[in-house]
């Protein structure tokens, strides 16, 4: 099974004292975060705020300290069998001005409990908990 090995990024903004997180629409209709594939000689963090650069158009994108987390499945392209790695970093935004790369169809900026529901997939719900989670701690401790 050939194995690939991506990284994305949660982007968040702050708005009102809530979070919204930034969800796009991928040409099939899945809704999700913005990921892409480890380029040679990049790191996954290098990665993965290129991705979001490339994808939204936000170019003040600050990775918060702590947050890495993987996600792991298996998806059919063209009849085989894959296994997707990707490692998703949480990045914090001012502007709210996206702009979308041809990847993708639409997005939304949305709290917590709507980004929730919105999402397509368990893994991506999980990992926004996640997320949700580390800025509440966080939060608190500032």
């Amino acid at each position: 099974m050939k194995v690939e090995k991506s990284a994305g990024i949660i982007i968040f903004r702050r708005q009102n004292n809530q979070n919204y997180y930034l969800l796009l629409e991928d040409g099939l209709g899945y809704w999700g975060f913005s990921k892409g594939h480890v380029e040679r000689g990049e790191t996954l963090e290098e990665t993965a705020r290129r991705e979001g650069r490339e994808e939204t158009g936000l170019e003040d994108i600050q990775l918060k300290e702590g947050f890495k987390k993987w996600i792991r499945y298996i998806f059919r392209r063209d009849g085989e069998r894959i296994f997707k790695l990707v490692c998703f970093f949480l990045g914090e935004v001012k502007t709210s001005k996206v702009t979308l790369s041809f990847e993708h169809q639409n997005y939304r900026w949305l709290p917590y409990q709507e980004a929730q529901q919105q999402l397509s997939f368990k893994n991506t719900k999980d990992l926004l908990k996640k997320a949700q989670g580390f800025l509440s701690l966080t939060k608190k401790k500032s």
